[in-house]
């Protein structure tokens, strides 16, 4: 069992989010990650979904992904280079002056941008591997007492060049 990453362009119609969804949630297999977006094409979405699964059953979840009629192409992304993001959103709360300081160390480090600032609190935004983010969730909830976070699905595209991920 590993994560594997597939890549689908759809026809942007309502709807094909839940068959797709449907399709998964039939079978039993459990989602880690689903973003969806539109294209250049207003008219084609593109999700990037990330599924934890042996070999055989991935392999059926792409036949079955490739037999439904509104899906236009199934990308496998798992063993081919890509770049791949995650977008995160960490609150701290209840924070001294001192706290303050070492939040902006901590963002200084991780390259990640404070988005806002309260009185006792700070909004940073991430868009880092997931990974990256863990490390940044490990961090903040081992230093702080009040850390609220919320993650977005990750995306990816195909590399243009051989070395990435």
């Amino acid at each position: 069992m590993k994560n594997r990453w597939i890549a689908l362009y759809v026809e942007n119609e309502v709807g094909v989010l839940a068959k797709v969804s449907g399709l998964f949630s039939g079978k039993s297999y459990n989602l880690q990650s689903l973003t969806v977006g539109t294209t250049e094409d207003e008219s084609v979405s593109r999700m990037t979904i990330c599924v934890t699964s042996d070999d055989i059953t991935f392999e059926q979840i792409k036949k079955q992904l490739n037999r439904m009629v509104e899906v236009i192409k199934v990308i496998d992304l798992t063993n081919v280079p890509i770049h791949m993001k995650e977008i995160l959103f960490a609150k701290i709360l209840n924070c001294t002056p001192e706290d303050k300081s070492e939040i902006f160390r901590i963002a200084q480090v991780f390259s990640v941008q404070v988005s806002d600032i309260g009185i006792d609190s700070v909004l940073l935004e991430c868009m880092l591997t997931e990974r990256r983010n863990n490390e940044l969730i490990a961090l903040l909830k081992s230093r702080f007492r009040r850390v609220e976070i919320v993650r977005g699905g990750a995306v990816a595209i195909e590399s243009v060049s051989t070395s990435c991920r």
